[in-house]
């Protein structure tokens, strides 16, 4: 049984750049895990986006959905007190951005207490701390 935890990067990666190996990726997974973060840092990419002009025609409107559509397929891991005195602590590869020690401390929280877990993510310092605390990363 497949169960990703997707981290902002990789659904973002779906969502703004298209990326359909990834979309079919996620697609196959069992289950899906996100970070309560997860909805705020989509929706502020969503609205930088705009802000940007980086859509043509509807495309905010389809991203939007799609956005709003994976997520509803998620269970999330809330930012709950054991989550935020992980983030605090240090992790194999530092410097760790905030929002990126919140992302690792959530799979961890959730690897600890329910099962383990695949984390998806297209960020460089994510990726290299989930494959230093022993976790499967994807993409390859």
């Amino acid at each position: 049984m497949a169960t990703f935890y997707v981290e902002t990067s990789a659904l973002l990666r779906v969502a703004l750049e298209g990326d359909a190996a990834l979309r079919r990726r996620l697609a196959a997974a069992d289950r899906l895990l996100t970070s309560g973060l997860t909805w705020v840092e989509a929706d502020r990419a969503l609205r930088r986006a705009q802000a940007e002009r980086r859509f043509r025609g509807e495309a905010h409107v389809h991203a939007r959905r799609w956005i709003d559509d994976f997520l509803a397929s998620c269970d999330e891991i809330v930012l709950d007190a054991s989550v935020l005195s992980r983030a605090r602590q240090s992790f194999p590869v530092e410097p760790v951005r905030t929002l990126d020690a919140l992302h690792l401390a959530s799979a961890q929280a959730w690897d600890q207490a329910i099962g383990r877990l695949t984390v998806v993510s297209c960020d460089d310092r994510v990726r290299a701390n989930a494959l230093a605390l022993g976790f499967d990363v994807v993409p390859e």
